[in-house]
């Protein structure tokens, strides 16, 4: 398939998805919107994919919204049967949503911000599983800055990851936040050198891929984002079941093995 403001490629078990408009800071249009939806799902069903790395061209990750594309904003659209997919009952209603696509996806997504992330660039940051940064990214929520409010489920999202009062702060004043600031607040669980990020992000990611049973990545994917509509009993119960299923796969049975042979797995997803 090809794509107009993306870049997608496959090697070694990862899937990168690179925004692709250097010269605007990868500032998101419609485009840019179907073809990461699209690049997201393709790789979530390919079984030659174990793990999605999302990231931006050039020095920014995406500094929002095209501000062109903005001014000629029709509200309608917003609720536009254009962005609709198909119902699956099957699946968390939550998940069926324009933004909210990510949680289903079953596999890791790790987010590598190599620079400015602003608006809804931020947003599909914290949509995705794991978030490594360079320590030059600034972050910034922009919304009440253009008039706007906290968009696209980042009231449900920014709060969970960050806290209450950080969320609050970030969202009402639309400050710049620096990524050492991001690292203590919890916005990022790491920052690099510019320079070390793609290598020290990639690392991280071909472990999870050679190193992991990719069954029982996607099952704890699942369940960890499942548990905040779920109570504890509900919770235990689903792991419980889960265990039982695990207990039976082949990829409990390499594990096991691997461990006691004292060498790498050869994990299946199986």
């Amino acid at each position: 398939m090809s794509y107009q403001h993306i870049l997608y490629d496959v090697d070694a078990w990862i899937a990168v998805i690179t925004l692709n408009r250097p010269d605007r800071m990868n500032a998101w249009t419609p485009t840019m919107e179907r073809e990461v939806r699209t690049a997201m799902e393709i790789a979530g069903e390919d079984p030659k994919v174990r793990a999605i790395v999302l990231t931006g061209a050039g020095r920014a990750f995406c500094a929002g919204a095209d501000m062109e594309e903005l001014k000629t904003l029709d509200p309608n659209d917003i609720k536009s049967d254009q962005w609709m997919r198909a119902f699956d009952m099957n699946r968390r209603p939550d998940w069926q949503t324009r933004y909210s696509y990510y949680p289903s996806i079953p596999k890791p997504v790790i987010c590598m911000l190599n620079g400015a992330a602003a608006g809804i660039g931020l947003v599909h940051a914290l949509y995705c599983d794991i978030r490594f940064a360079s320590d030059s990214t600034v972050f910034t929520t922009s919304f009440a800055r253009r008039g706007l409010i906290a968009e696209h489920g980042i009231s449900w999202i920014l709060p969970r990851i960050v806290g209450h009062a950080n969320a609050l702060d970030l969202l009402m004043s639309a400050r710049r936040v620096s990524s050492a600031e991001a690292l203590q607040m919890g916005l990022v669980s790491k920052i690099f050198p510019i320079d070390q990020l793609r290598e020290k992000t990639m690392e991280y990611v071909r472990d999870l891929v050679n190193n992991v049973s990719p069954r029982a990545v996607g099952v704890i994917k699942r369940q960890l984002y499942e548990v905040s509509f779920q109570t504890l009993a509900e919770a235990i119960i689903d792991a419980n079941r889960e265990m039982a299923l695990a207990a039976r796969s082949r990829d409990f049975k390499e594990g096991v093995a691997s461990f006691i042979e004292k060498r790498a797995p050869n994990f299946t997803g199986d």
